[in-house]
């Protein structure tokens, strides 16, 4: 669904919605959805509808045509055609081979389970020893199978990467300490979503990113990329992700149920999780052109609730006991 010609207040302006198709949408994508929408089309800028099928084993076949489906139906209209990771691997494998002539990128032969005992960061993600930073070990030269990883610096402070986010502040991870040298493209031959990200919104001119706040951690190590490929950074603005009432994220993994039929009560509720402002001064939306008519102009992103997680009260939120 092609949307008509953005307003010119901001035309520098482009975002995205980057969905996975591993399931039908729920209100946690929603609420990402919502969000990333109503600020490009209050900034009258671009809105792109990218699909992130990089991670090929996870991918439903049917998945892609029900996201699409769903967000037309809820009115959501986007800018240009629909981008696949799986059609951009040309793309990656450039950014790879850039990283390998500079030096950034090195093989690395380590099994999954030789990495369990390594130590936890601050985010509780395991820190890579750096096991294959000069050069593979012996005793695994004779794996067939090579992850590429990018090297993040010798010394804790020589990679500390600060950012504003638009909504939670100051931001800064020390990479080196927190999580070590990562992987860009996996054994298994599948570009990291890490490297994928970053050469998407370069490559589609992205200048704002909004998503959810369970992205933070991933931030900056793409900022770490896009200095390291010569990319602009983007801004970031990361909105509070939705959970069940056992402190879980909404998702396929957790029982998510996919998004009513009925756009109108999903689109009030997800607007009324970001906490912004009142639309029944307008009368009570029964369609879902009339809720974007009156939530686009609205759109407060001062209003956002400055917190990571909250809690979704959705009827919808989460599947009924079996």
């Amino acid at each position: 669904m092609t949307a008509p010609p953005a307003r010119a207040a901001r035309a520098a302006y482009r975002g995205r919605f980057a969905p996975s198709p591993t399931g039908p949408l729920h209100f946690g994508s929603l609420v990402a959805a919502l969000a990333s929408y109503c600020d490009a089309r209050l900034a009258g800028g671009e809105w792109l509808v990218r699909i992130e099928d990089v991670d090929e084993p996870r991918t439903r076949p049917d998945a892609e045509s029900a996201i699409l489906a769903t967000l037309e139906r809820y009115g959501f209209a986007w800018d240009g055609p629909v981008v696949r990771q799986r059609s951009r691997t040309e793309l990656y494998r450039a950014a790879l081979e850039q990283l390998i002539a500079s030096g950034d990128a090195y093989p690395c032969a380590c099994a999954r389970r030789e990495l369990e005992s390594a130590p936890l960061g601050a985010g509780g993600e395991r820190v890579y020893p750096g096991t294959c930073r000069a050069g593979i070990p012996a005793d695994r030269s004779a794996r067939p199978q090579r992850a590429w990883r990018v090297r993040v610096g010798r010394n804790p402070g020589e990679t500390v990467i600060e950012y504003c986010d638009r909504l939670l502040g100051a931001r800064a991870q020390e990479l080196s300490r927190d999580v070590g040298d990562f992987v860009v493209m996996r054994a298994d031959r599948l570009f990291a979503y890490q490297l994928a990200v970053v050469v998407d919104d370069a490559a589609q001119g992205v200048t704002d990113v909004v998503r959810g706040a369970d992205l933070c951690a991933s931030t900056p190590r793409q900022i770490f990329l896009q200095r390291r490929l010569g990319y602009p950074t983007p801004s970031y603005l990361h909105v509070p992700v939705a959970i069940n009432a056992d402190g879980l994220k909404l998702s396929k993994q957790t029982g998510a149920a996919p998004l009513p039929q009925d756009p109108v009560p999903a689109l009030v509720a997800a607007w009324h999780f970001l906490e912004q402002p009142d639309l029944t001064g307008s009368g009570q939306p029964a369609t879902a052109a009339e809720f974007w008519a009156a939530a686009i102009p609205a759109w407060t992103p001062a209003r956002l609730p400055p917190v990571a997680m909250l809690l979704s009260r959705a009827a919808w939120g989460t599947r009924e006991p079996v």
